[in-house]
């Protein structure tokens, strides 16, 4: 099962670097956007930052919203990040909580509410006001809207792995899509192995944690280099270096997550938008980051561009 996964990784990272090749120079064209990440994506060598945006631009819209997606598209977002939850009628809906009750006007467990129920909640922004007549999105719309213009990162949604392939083979967007998790890479290549394609995958790594030093253990004992590791520290500690070096020299991209303090070991979004930029995202480059989580893209992409580190 092992060699699967690493079959599958090598495969993908070729047909892709196949079709990369192809392309002319410069910016890619709107079509091809998606395309031009995912080989991103698949090339460790390439010193661009990708942007990930948490729940979509969660600040002006509804989060995990259609309007917070086209608007992260417009800021020159690389990758969507949702969540996904499965309605009492098993239909895949963007939402982060078990429950409706924070983000919409209604009440209830999304397990336990049919979509049609759902769909008559109206969305919350941020800061609680209910709107007039934005919906909770279901997985097909969200990845109608990112279809060849960005990358999606599925968070929560493992769980829903065949489900959620079912859906992004129908739309011809399955090469489109970064699904992550916590499992064993065992666990990985026997779901793999029941797909003739699969969805990228990354392992999520808490360094500072037992079962995260573990799980990264396993993956470098087996062998096996993902795409991309996403690394979580909740301190400065000196094997939260060690384990980027790692993962940057093995051939694999980094994901860091700038969200909050406890992900990034302090080197998080407000501390970059109250103070100096530089000394918060630029240490998570200078650490090996190629690809940061984020909840203030405008900021973040207004200093990559400045050190040329993203179009």
């Amino acid at each position: 099962m092992i060699r699967t996964i690493n079959k599958l990784l090598i495969l993908a990272a070729a047909a892709l670097s196949g079709a990369a090749c192809g392309e002319q120079a410069g910016a890619p064209a709107a079509a091809d956007r998606a395309a031009a990440i995912v080989a991103e994506i698949h090339n460790p060598a390439s010193k661009k930052v990708l942007v990930a945006s948490h729940r979509g631009d969660w600040r002006n819209y509804p989060e995990n919203s259609i309007p917070a997606i086209e608007s992260v598209i417009r800021m020159g977002v690389d990758i969507m990040e949702l969540d996904l939850k499965l309605t009492k009628d098993s239909v895949l809906v963007l939402c982060h909580d078990h429950t409706i009750d924070r983000t919409t006007n209604g009440k209830g467990r999304v397990r336990d509410i049919t979509y049609d129920s759902i769909r008559r909640c109206k969305l919350r922004r941020a800061h609680n006001v209910i709107t007039d007549s934005l919906r909770m999105p279901t997985l097909r719309e969200a990845l109608e809207a990112c279809k060849d213009r960005i990358v999606v990162n599925v968070d929560q949604g493992y769980e829903y792995y065949d489900l959620v392939l079912a859906v992004t083979e129908e739309l011809g967007v399955t090469e489109q899509i970064l699904i992550k998790g916590k499992r064993a890479p065992g666990v990985v290549a026997a779901k793999f192995a029941e797909h003739p394609r699969n969805m990228m995958y990354m392992p999520i790594i808490d360094i500072l944690k037992p079962q995260g030093k573990a799980l990264f253990a396993e993956y470098r004992e087996e062998g096996i280099v993902p795409l991309a590791y996403e690394i979580c520290w909740d301190r400065p500690a000196p094997e939260v270096e060690t384990c980027m070096r790692e993962v940057v020299a093995g051939g694999s991209k980094l994901w860091v997550n700038s969200l909050w303090a406890s992900l990034c070991g302090g080197l998080d979004d407000d501390r970059a938008f109250e103070g100096n930029p530089a000394a918060v995202y630029g240490k998570l480059v200078d650490m090996g980051a190629t690809m940061i989580q984020t909840d203030r893209p405008e900021l973040l992409i207004s200093y990559l561009r400045a050190r040329g580190l993203h179009d």
